[in-house]
């Protein structure tokens, strides 16, 4: 799994949180050559934002293969398993503009320790939980840790390297956060759960305790008093849990049913609900005029698409290799290492061709790749050779990584600077709120134990062509962007 595209770009706007405002500027930064100077204990604070990074991707990655393990443990089936990855995923995708209003006013450094904080607690209580459903509402509070900690983190970054050129560099080294999570998940997840599934969450509680002693030396950082948008904040939160749980519970009990028409309702209205009020707040959460900038309106499926290729394959196949072959959970998280390194070696080529030959290459051959690895894999996957199932996995991971880079560009183009930020966790909500639909939609589609392979067929079926639909919309892509990733 490919995670890199979760940085989001940093505007150098005076009125971000990197701005010299308010209280806190550090006093004595550590002066370098040329260039304005860094701030104090800025490798610690790199440490800390990779740090943050790497966890946040780690649980969305590590927890896949261990699924299986905790269904024959704790029982809840195929829903209890969909909501395990969607609980965190759901309530990520629903927190993270809020949590960016949240590092500006109280700031980043508070931000970040209470995320730490909150994600070490609920990692602690899903390693001890007794039952799904507890294991469920801990990794919920779990997703709000990391919606916390990912925008703090990079409001950190923005304090500490005001350099532009220096604050580049920094991000590529908090990007080795994801990269390294993304490479490591499932074949730590596997090689944990080996032992025991609750490995794959107890191993988070070292590295919160160490990430709590390096922020306490960090300078304090700015506030900015920013209003919230508590009724778009409430329906956004309404809205994405109706349609999830509608989705989820659709797939097991029947479109046709009550509670799943119920909650679909409340979904529509919800959500509908939420653009009408972010048509008239003063301050909203995701302003509407983003969408008048042909970039942005570009990428949103680009990410969506991806997502759902992505998570849905990771998800399916990590089920189908443990619960239909019977592969021990280290051998099933194998299966996806080789991938990993073609994603890395992807991501690193992704920069150069876009520079050189803009966006629109890599972005639609890098999904073009990824629809026809989820073609090849519906085709072979059932075949039951595991090796077979690696090799298609390759293309998916490969295309992914060269593509979602490159979207970077996109997003920004015509957004104004100082709707950068806002931009970019838009982007990235989307792409969550992808990943939650594809597990609700995919998990239902395999729940039937005596049509699996039927299920993860029109799973893959259904990624291949989204992605493809994206691969044929990003032709309208710029050939040549002028953003240097």
């Amino acid at each position: 799994m490919t995670h890199q595209m979760m940085t989001p770009p940093v505007p150098d706007d005076p009125t971000s949180a990197a701005g010299p405002v308010a209280t806190g500027q550090p006093s004595t930064p550590l002066l370098m050559a040329g260039g304005l100077p860094n701030g104090p204990h800025a490798r610690i604070v790199i440490t800390i934002a990779s740090m943050g990074f790497f966890l946040i991707t780690l649980d969305i990655s590590i927890v896949n293969v261990a699924l299986a393990q905790i269904r024959a443990e704790l029982g809840g089936g195929t829903v209890g398993q969909q909501w395990i990855i969607d609980g965190y995923t759901l309530v990520f995708a629903a927190l993270l503009l809020f949590a960016g209003n949240l590092a500006d006013r109280i700031g980043a450094k508070k931000a970040m320790a209470l995320g730490i904080a909150i994600f070490g607690v609920t990692s602690a209580a899903c390693a001890f939980a007794p039952t799904t459903g507890l294991l469920i509402a801990a990794r919920c509070a779990q997703g709000a840790g990391a919606a916390i900690m990912l925008p703090a983190s990079m409001s950190l970054v923005r304090e500490t390297f005001p350099d532009p050129a220096r604050r580049a560099k920094a991000l590529g080294v908090w990007a080795v956060g994801g990269a390294v999570a993304a490479l490591v998940g499932q074949p730590l997840g596997g090689l944990l759960t080996t032992f025991d599934w609750r490995w794959v969450f107890t191993i988070n509680l070292p590295v919160c305790a160490g990430m709590l002693l390096l922020v306490t030396v960090v300078a304090p950082s700015p506030t900015r008093p920013t209003p919230f948008d508590w009724a778009g904040q409430i329906l956004a939160v309404i809205g994405l849990s109706a349609l999830v749980y509608g989705l989820i519970d659709g797939g097991h009990a029947g479109f046709g049913s009550a509670p799943v028409i119920t909650a679909l309702t409340v979904a529509m209205v919800a959500l509908v609900g939420f653009v009408i009020v972010q048509s008239r707040v003063a301050h909203p959460m995701m302003p509407l005029d983003l969408f008048h900038a042909r970039g942005f309106r570009l990428a949103l499926p680009v990410g969506f698409a991806f997502m759902v290729g992505n998570y849905g394959n990771v998800f399916v196949i990590s089920l189908f290799l443990q619960q239909e072959l019977g592969m021990p959970p280290l051998q099933a998280g194998l299966v996806f290492l080789p991938s990993a390194f073609f994603a890395i070696a992807a991501n690193l080529a992704s920069g150069p061709i876009t520079n050189r030959y803009g966006a629109r290459l890599p972005v639609v051959a890098g999904l073009s790749s990824m629809a026809v690895g989820l073609t090849a894999l519906l085709i072979t996957a059932p075949l039951g050779h595991p090796w077979l199932i690696a090799l298609c996995v390759i293309p998916i991971g490969a295309g992914g990584a060269l593509a979602m880079p490159s979207v970077t560009g996109v997003v920004l183009e015509g957004v104004p600077a100082r709707q950068a930020g806002t931009a970019s966790a838009v982007f990235n909500t989307f792409r969550q709120v992808g990943g939650a639909v594809a597990i609700a939609v995919f998990g239902a589609l395999i729940a039937n134990p005596d049509h699996v392979v039927q299920g993860i067929r029109v799973s893959l079926g259904i990624a291949a062509a989204l992605l493809l639909l994206a691969a044929l919309s990003s032709l309208r892509i710029q050939p040549r962007a002028t953003t240097t990733l």
